[in-house]
């Protein structure tokens, strides 16, 4: 039975931190965390003579690892319930589940929460652009006060450049995912400016990616490049089969490599297509079509294809509304259990001529 005491203002905002089912994967994670935090602070302590703070620290940190020997790592000291999964990930020292948060610890808390949904909303591009001869539109949707997936546009101050779109899912939710994501962000931002052949920067963004992660953390990702020409090209990292809606056709695109931050070196493949008037390509995360009706029933790549279908010829931002209204009927009234991001991109009417 979940606990059920706490402060209501916890409910949604703190949803984001609500992870809670422990699996060995995660306590061996936990483990090598806490050993290698404590290689650190032995080498920390012996050099500045033993300051008390590192040696207190070094003593919570043998506690946690002594905890987890006895299969008590992650229980609530006051209630012995489990404690939030991604609060661990952030501070694995920590002993107090989110209902039994000091009123000081809450209000701390709630404040860190807020500031960190409004840092990634500075992370989020122009909703409806237009750039390098094409239109962009999008619908981005954290299921709690922050999220896992990765919506971006990358344009540079030529107009006779390339678009960069990205959309993504890190593994996980709430502030550890969203932590994952702004890395990633930083990763391809930096590397999109060095005019890389788009295999070539995916390929160094996914190496750099590992580098900078856990084992267990990983990604996946469309990124395409599109040319003012109406040249496309499109590398999927795993992720959700974008459509690619033609008259009377639809395509998918299907992975061309793994997801990003699993294998240092894994390869990855460039899909190119060139868009007509009229051509329109759909991306989004499996909040979409993993949604559920109060039956069970999921949405499903076969809706999207359906509605997608429906919007031939229409502008990007049609496409995504229409998907947001027949998301909404199917659901009727049951609650989002995932981020949710829709894009749609198409040549902008000026260019599509």
């Amino acid at each position: 039975m979940r606990r059920n005491g706490g402060e209501g203002v916890f409910r949604q905002g703190l949803g984001a931190l609500g992870e809670i089912i422990m699996t060995e994967a995660d306590i061996l994670e936990f483990r090598n965390e806490l050993t290698d935090r404590r290689r650190r602070l032995e080498g920390a302590v012996a050099g500045t003579g033993g300051l008390p703070q590192l040696t207190r620290l070094l003593q919570e940190v043998d506690e946690a690892l002594q905890r987890i020997e006895v299969g008590l790592y992650g229980r609530c000291d006051t209630c012995h319930d489990d404690i939030e999964k991604d609060r661990l990930r952030i501070d694995p020292l920590i002993r107090t589940c989110l209902d039994h948060l000091t009123p000081e610890e809450q209000r701390a808390l709630e404040q860190d929460l807020a500031l960190a949904t409004r840092v990634q909303g500075t992370m989020l591009p122009q909703r409806n652009l237009r750039a390098a001869g094409w239109e962009v539109s999008f619908h981005y949707e954290p299921a709690g006060a922050v999220s896992g997936d990765y919506c971006d546009l990358i344009s540079g101050n030529d107009p006779a450049g390339d678009l960069f779109f990205l959309l993504g899912d890190v593994a996980g939710k709430g502030v550890a995912a969203s932590m994952l994501m702004a890395c990633l962000r930083a990763i391809v931002r930096t590397l999109a400016d060095a005019n890389l052949p788009l295999q070539t920067l995916v390929e160094r963004a996914n190496r750099l990616f590992c580098e900078s992660v856990l084992p267990s953390h990983y990604a996946t990702l469309v990124l395409g490049r599109a040319a003012p020409s109406g040249e496309l090209e499109i590398c999927n990292a795993g992720h959700c089969p974008p459509l690619l809606v033609r008259p009377g056709a639809i395509e998918t695109i299907e992975a061309t490599g793994l997801p990003l931050g699993l294998f240092c070196s894994s390869p990855y493949e460039v899909r190119r297509a060139r868009f007509s008037r009229g051509d329109l390509l759909v991306l989004c995360t499996d909040g979409l079509l993993e949604a559920r009706h109060g039956s069970g029933a999921e949405y499903g790549m076969g809706r999207l294809k359906e509605v997608a279908a429906a919007c031939y010829g229409k502008s990007s931002r049609a496409l995504v509304e229409s998907c947001l209204q027949d998301l909404r009927a199917f659901r009727a009234g049951a609650p989002p259990s995932d981020d949710l991001s829709i894009m749609a991109l198409g040549r902008a009417e000026s260019a599509a001529r």
